[in-house]
Formats: C-alpha cells, sequence, structure tokens
C-alpha cells in the first residue's frame, strides 16, 4: 500500500519567492504544498468581496481577516508539517499567530528566518522542531523525513 504524500503548509511572508524555491526543489518528494493566498489585494478585500462591502475599514478588515482564517484553520489542520517563514521587511504578525496555532494544536513546526530575527523570535523558535536560515535546507528536512537521506556534499 502507497503512502500518502506529505502535506506541507506553507505560511508568512509573500513577498518573495521562498515557497517557490521550496516546491521547486521538493518537486521530486511525495509532498503536497499548500498555502494562504498570496495575492494581497485578494487577502485583503475577500471578505468584502464575498459577503458585501463595508464603510469602515476595521469591519472590512474583519471580514477578510475571519475569511483568511477559515481557510488558515483547514490548511494547518490539515498539515503534517507547517513551515513558518518571518521575512526581513515586514513584520509578519500573522505567520506568529499561524505558528502559534500549529504549535498549539501539536503540528510539527519549522521555522524559516535569517539571523537577524534569532532574538526576537527565540519563544517560536523555541516551539518549532527545527530552524532553518534558508528554504534548501527546508528541502533537505524534507527529503530527510521522507527518506532518510542526508544532503550530498
Amino acid at each position: 500500500m502507497k503512502n500518502q504524500p506529505l502535506n506541507v503548509y506553507l505560511s508568512g511572508e509573500i513577498h518573495t519567492d521562498w515557497r517557490e524555491q521550496i516546491i521547486e526543489g521538493a518537486s521530486a518528494l511525495d509532498v503536497s504544498f499548500s498555502a494562504p493566498v498570496t495575492d494581497h489585494a485578494a487577502s485583503d478585500d475577500c471578505g468584502v468581496a464575498i459577503l458585501g462591502a463595508e464603510e469602515n475599514k476595521f469591519w472590512h478588515d474583519h471580514k477578510g481577516a475571519k475569511l483568511n482564517a477559515l481557510r488558515t484553520r483547514k490548511a494547518i489542520a490539515d498539515a503534517d508539517i507547517v513551515v513558518v517563514r518571518f521575512g526581513e521587511k515586514y513584520k509578519q504578525w500573522n505567520a506568529a499567530f499561524d505558528a502559534g496555532y500549529a504549535a498549539a494544536l501539536g503540528k510539527s513546526l519549522i521555522v524559516l528566518h535569517g539571523a537577524d530575527h534569532q532574538h526576537a523570535l527565540k519563544e517560536v523558535d523555541a516551539a518549532a522542531l527545527a530552524v532553518a536560515e534558508h528554504p534548501a535546507q527546508v528541502v533537505e528536512m524534507l527529503r530527510y523525513v521522507l527518506n532518510g537521506q542526508l544532503p550530498k556534499s
């Protein structure tokens, strides 16, 4: 009997191509990926596009946040591994929330960020099973989890 693919949720910053690097690097592995909506405008406006316009920006954002939470909660709950990327340019409050939610559910968590975030993310890192600085390291982790293979030198 063939095992089902490893289900990996890719959460976090949306301004670089880190997701594509992981997906491409893992193309030969039995991995299924999911992610939040990375079109910033679509993510911000999904609530009002589906449920109707709001004059007050708070309620506009509130509708979108709740609709996005439906998608995110389902994806994290279904994931075998959650990868959360913290980027350089912006504070990713949503990424921190996703990491905490995944940890609370007992999901296997990989955190991805540069060395300059080590202190700020020390509690998030402590909840993770692994902390990486580069997408290629995440690919190697997935390869090891699935096949027990170490990187070739």
